[in-house]
């Protein structure tokens, strides 16, 4: 097995290194959300984590990791004996892929058992090999919603329940849970992201000393991995003694009621919704509290732990970044409260006051300057959609003009036609992993359908020799369930951006339009994407992507003027659909064209966007035309279009729910 890159080597990321200790210290605080852009060290320092914690000791043979010191562990292998034999091993560091199913997570019956002995027998899923652990998810805003559900549950709860297949089982779950993200790929939905304890937002190092020193230290963990982490051996073990007594002392760190106050003070003026936000905050104070060597929480521990406890729980808009406002925090805080001119004691096991991260970043650079740049948060907060400044492309710019969007709405439900099975959604018909049982398949993957499979057996019993009251089963009679829900789909925005929809009025209403159905694609967990046209040819503005947000900025700032290259835009639109077939196959597209119909660049523009359509037809693709038309007089070009997509034909002023007087509310499932 490869050498794990030491905790204590990585550079640049202090604060998501502290984030993870404080979580470790004191599991209550319900773990760790890391959100950051692409190379970062994200995973390296998540994987690391486990070498530096202390080992744990287990009941030998269990499967549960029961703690041999509680009285009475909530493990389905119990009860045991109090002379019950006792193993030492390390923490465990248990990885959930994004792809895994529900049984996969919680458990399920064991399939060998039932089939071969006939009898029902719980599998133990990755919830609980991770008990007293750490469970970790890589791109955890992919994960399916109600996955993350599961594991924030199991994590508040300390347990998980099962009760399915013919199972009923109740077990110890408490781990430290750990996801990680790129914002790139997409958000978490407010109600999960508010259910993490801490946020920490990461970004790669400015300085170029610390980035020359990244750069360093990774080739020579590559050239020999065993030298590279035995020289930083001596730094690991300190660290791992470091957090034993810090988890030893927290339970005895004193939380007086003026910092309680403080903290209740805090998250009234940053105005979070509900109480968690008080707790995590007050159990993270602790926490930082205990780290540092300190017998009751300061106000440096508070504003430490509101930095990490409070900007993804704010009130923000959807496409706002989480953040929070450090002058309000400094304001409310005030001056430092009685004991905080006090110097600290010395840390226990690190020898030293700050952060192990920062410390290394300072010594391998030999610059106070450097260690300073590592502490220093990336700025959080901004809004991601912002007004962009027009550039000229193909079209002289004084006929180019940026508009921004008008105000959004509830916008109708547009569907994409059958039934697909896609990754779960809240948009399109489809046979999905949870939803409503419809039937049942031959197969081994999913929930077992009990019946089905005792059906399936019932007319081979006299064959196979039963001469007792038990069932005889075999493989060939398993039967899972097929079940229907929703899918997700790629919804594909192809936006007129000519000199016809260059006016003020239009384009707004035109933005807000399309930021509406953005907003809502946001909600329904679609992938995104946006191509525009305009003078004499087509641009992919925003390739296929979960985050809208993205997309939004990129509509905010959208040019218009010019030509309109109406066939360019349907061939460039098709080829990107092509694409993400290869790419995705399962993930069915929503073409959404935006325009009013007229095609004006080049000879035969009529001819050619009628020809480009029926590329689009025999490709199979739904699509939908958003009529930008206004005004007395209407040639109604739009709708034509549409005929030749086989397209659902909406007026802008109907796009709204609310709008619509009729039963229509999007296409026919």
């Amino acid at each position: 097995m490869p050498q794990q890159y030491p905790f204590s080597a990585v550079v640049g990321s202090d604060e998501m290194a502290l984030a993870l200790i404080l979580t470790t210290v004191s599991p209550d605080i319900g773990g760790v959300l890391v959100r950051g852009e692409k190379g970062t060290a994200k995973s390296t320092i998540v994987r690391a984590l486990a070498a530096v914690l202390p080992p744990i000791d287990v009941v030998a043979g269990d499967r549960f990791s029961s703690d041999p010191r509680e009285p009475s562990p909530l493990s389905p292998d119990g009860p045991f004996a109090p002379d019950a034999a006792v193993e030492t091993r390390a923490v465990r560091l248990v990885e959930l892929p994004v792809g895994a199913t529900e049984d996969r997570v919680l458990g399920s019956l064991h399939l060998e058992r039932a089939l071969a002995e006939g009898r029902a027998e719980y599998e133990p899923g990755l919830l609980a090999k991770a008990h007293r652990g750490i469970l970790y998810v890589d791109e955890v805003n992919l994960l399916h919603d109600h996955l993350v559900d599961l594991l924030l549950d199991a994590a508040a709860m300390g347990r998980s329940t099962v009760e399915r297949d013919g199972v009923s089982v109740e077990h110890a779950a408490r781990f430290v849970l750990v996801g990680t993200m790129n914002p790139e790929e997409g958000e978490l939905r407010p109600q999960l992201l508010d259910r993490f304890g801490l946020t920490v937002e990461v970004a790669a190092p400015r300085d170029p000393a610390l980035r020359v020193d990244v750069v360093r230290r990774r080739m020579a963990y590559d050239a020999d991995p065993g030298s590279f982490a035995a020289s930083y051996a001596e730094a690991e073990h300190a660290l791992t003694e470091r957090i034993q007594v810090a988890q030893t002392r927290v339970a005895s760190v004193e939380l007086s009621d003026e910092m309680l106050l403080r903290i209740a003070e805090l998250c009234a003026a940053c105005e979070v919704d509900g109480m968690r936000a008080d707790i995590v905050t007050a159990r993270t104070a602790v926490a930082h509290a205990a780290w540092h060597g300190r017998a009751s929480v300061t106000t440096e521990d508070v504003r430490a732990a509101a930095l990490l406890a409070l900007p993804h729980r704010r009130r923000r808009n959807p496409f706002d970044a989480p953040g929070l406002d450090e002058d309000l925090l400094d304001e409310v805080l005030g001056d430092d409260g009685p004991g905080d001119d006090e110097p600290d004691p010395e840390p226990p096991g690190g020898g030293h006051d700050g952060d192990p991260a920062t410390e290394e970043a300072a010594e391998s650079t030999g610059s106070t300057e450097a260690a300073e740049s590592a502490q220093q948060p990336p700025e959080t907060g901004a809004p991601a959609v912002q007004e962009s400044t027009p550039q000229p492309s193909g079209d002289r710019a004084s006929e180019e003009s940026t508009v921004g969007a008008g105000a959004t709405y509830r916008p109708q439900l547009f569907t994409v036609r059958g039934t697909g099975a896609g990754e779960a959604g809240r948009r399109s018909r489809a046979i999905t992993d949870n939803g409503r049982r419809v039937g049942a398949r031959a197969g081994r993957h999913g929930a077992i359908h009990l019946t089905e499979t005792v059906r399936a057996a019932a007319p081979h019993q006299m064959a196979r020799g039963r001469t007792t009251g038990r069932l005889l089963l075999s493989a060939e009679d398993l039967r899972v369930a097929t079940r229907e829900g929703q899918e997700s789909n790629l919804v594909l925005f192809c936006v007129d951006a000519s000199g016809s929809m260059a006016a003020r009025r239009r384009m707004e209403e035109v933005k807000g339009a399309i930021l509406s159905l953005l907003l809502d694609a946001y909600r329904r967990r679609d992938k995104v994407g946006l191509v525009t046209f305009r003078g004499a040819g087509a641009d992919l503005a925003l390739p296929p992507t979960h985050s809208v947000d993205i997309a939004a900025a990129r509509l905010e700032g959208l040019p218009a003027g010019g030509r309109t290259p109406l066939a360019e835009g349907l061939l460039e639109a098709g080829r990107v659909l092509e694409l993400e077939r290869v790419r995705d196959p399962r993930r069915r597209p929503l073409l959404v064209v935006v325009t009013d119909g007229r095609a004006t660049s080049g000879a035969d523009a009529v001819r050619r966007s009628r020809d480009a359509a029926g590329l689009l037809v025999r490709a199979g693709i739904d699509s939908l035309v958003v009529d930008c038309e206004t005004g007395g007089l209407r040639l109604g070009l739009a709708e034509v279009l549409a005929e030749h997509l086989g397209a659902q034909h909406v007026p802008i002023a109907e796009v709204s729910a609310e709008a619509l007087t009729s039963a229509i509310r999007g296409r026919a499932a």
